[in-house]
């Protein structure tokens, strides 16, 4: 009885989880900004380079 009921559960998640994927699917994606991310790189490059010598070093 106990394995049944945890079927069931199971089961009523998964629908709930499907229903829920069907309902943000359904929304548009805003269309992406005209501006370009190139700004964004060299920061991000650097955190990354920082953060890899910090693991290597300590």
């Amino acid at each position: 009885m106990e394995a049944m009921k945890m079927k069931l559960l199971v089961a009523v998640v998964v629908m709930v989880m499907l229903v829920m994927v069907q309902i943000v699917d359904a929304a548009d994606a805003p269309a992406p900004s005209p501006t370009s991310d190139a700004t964004v790189f060299v920061p991000t490059a650097l955190a990354s380079v920082a953060a890899l010598a910090f693991g290597l070093l300590f």
